[in-house]
């Protein structure tokens, strides 16, 4: 059970970009925000409650239930 999601596969998700190849590219050129703050690493992991902002829209991680 995975209590975690990178950070690159949330952008993909959520549908803010449409690749992986997009999602890095946003990532490494620092135009993706974790609470608040620039975060460049893809494999950045995210449990819950964390707030990421990409080109002015936001998405807030929920901790999923087992």
């Amino acid at each position: 059970m995975q209590d975690h999601i990178r950070l690159d596969q949330l952008l993909k998700l959520e549908g803010l970009v449409q690749t992986g190849g997009h999602a890095k590219m946003l990532i490494q050129s620092g135009d993706v925000r974790v609470d608040g703050q620039v975060e460049t690493r893809r494999g950045r992991k995210l449990f819950g409650g964390e707030t990421v902002e990409v080109d002015g829209r936001k998405v807030v991680v929920t901790a999923e239930e087992g």
